[in-house]
This record gives C-alpha cells, sequence and structure tokens, in this order.
C-alpha cells in the first residue's frame, strides 16, 4: 500500500512539475509566435497603405475593392514630371520658375512608371495582398469612407484591418484574450473610417 502511494504521490510530482513548467513555457512559444506573425501582417498592412496612397494619388480617392486595388498595382502607372534646365545663376531671384519655362529655359518631362515596380520588390506576389497572413486564407478588411472634421473639411479615408483571431489562429485561444484585454480594436488595422488619422497603423 505505500509503496503504491509513492508512486502516485512521484507521479503527482512528475505531473505538477510538468504543469509549471508548461505554465512559463507556453506564454512565451505564444509571445514568440505572436510577435512574428503580428510583424508579417504588419508589413501586408503597410503595403496595402502603399498602394492605397498610390491609387488615391492616381484617381483621387481610395478603394474598398481588392480586386480593384491590385489590377491598379499591376496594371496602373504614375506619371513623373522631371524637370530639364535651370535658371541662369544671374537670373536667380530676377524671374520665377514659371517664367522661365516660358522663355524656354527649362522644360518639363513627363514620364509613366510602374505603380508595381515603383512600390514592391520584382518578386513580390502582389495577388496575395488581400490575404491575412497565417489565417488560412480569410482577407484583410478593406473600407473606403470620408470624414468631416471640426472644420466641416470633408477628407477621404481608408482602413484595413485584421482581427487576432485570425491573424493568431491555430494558437491558445485563452492567450489570445489576455492579449485583446482592453484593446478598442482586437488585431491590427491600419487607417480609419472614423477619424482622420493620416493612414497609421495601431501599432504605431
Amino acid at each position: 500500500m505505500k509503496a503504491f502511494i509513492h508512486v502516485l504521490l512521484a507521479g503527482l510530482i512528475v505531473f505538477l512539475a510538468y504543469e509549471t513548467v508548461q505554465s512559463i513555457v507556453e506564454p512565451i512559444e505564444f509571445k514568440k509566435e505572436q510577435k512574428k506573425r503580428y510583424d508579417e501582417t504588419i508589413q501586408k498592412l503597410k503595403d496595402i497603405r502603399a498602394a492605397q496612397g498610390a491609387y488615391k494619388e492616381v484617381n483621387g480617392d481610395y478603394t474598398a475593392s481588392f480586386d480593384t486595388l491590385i489590377d491598379f498595382v499591376k496594371n496602373g502607372q504614375f506619371s513623373i514630371i522631371r524637370k530639364i534646365g535651370e535658371i541662369p545663376e544671374e537670373l536667380l531671384g530676377q524671374i520665377s520658375e514659371k517664367e522661365a519655362i516660358q522663355k524656354g529655359m527649362i522644360s518639363r518631362d513627363t514620364t509613366k512608371v510602374s505603380v508595381l515596380d515603383s512600390l514592391f520588390p520584382s518578386n513580390y506576389k502582389i495577388d496575395s495582398l488581400r490575404f491575412i497572413p497565417y489565417s488560412g486564407g480569410h482577407e484583410f478588411t478593406l473600407k473606403k469612407g470620408v470624414v468631416e472634421t471640426a472644420s466641416k473639411l470633408k477628407v477621404k479615408v481608408f482602413e484595413a484591418s485584421a482581427p487576432s483571431k485570425l491573424i493568431l489562429k491555430g494558437l491558445d485561444e485563452q492567450e489570445i484574450i489576455n492579449l485583446n484585454d482592453g484593446l478598442d480594436y482586437k488585431g491590427l488595422k491600419v487607417g480609419s473610417i472614423t477619424e482622420v488619422n493620416n493612414g497609421a497603423g495601431n501599432w504605431e
């Protein structure tokens, strides 16, 4: 009987030791994996922000469609205006650049450059822009809108977001709940459709 109790106690001690170690190791492993996934998701959101900025520059507004945004990045072009010539040193401060253009001292040359080549590396997989890393194929939520400021100025805005439950899919649910505790948005997002924040990310 005593031998049985000793074996039982030894087993209990081993179990408690294992649980203690796991209670320390698991949060550390969660944080490590969370950082890796968040870093990749943040980079994707930065890429979406860059694409939206280019789209607005060319089209005058943002888009709420990934199909439209990705097609624009693939096939769209920027117009780059290059100045050729200079105002002679002896005339600096005496004539404006507009006058110098009229006199033929300065000319403008407009060239077209690819949006894709300008914004992203040559091997960038632009078709994957819409997908949240590690989510199993779920897409970022993409929105656009107009926000009226206190001075009655109407500002065009956009927002791209991904909830942490998708970014951290497959990880410990209680750890995800703890991570989100007290946060206004339980995940990562860039931009806002409720305020003017100049496309800032909620991690910045």
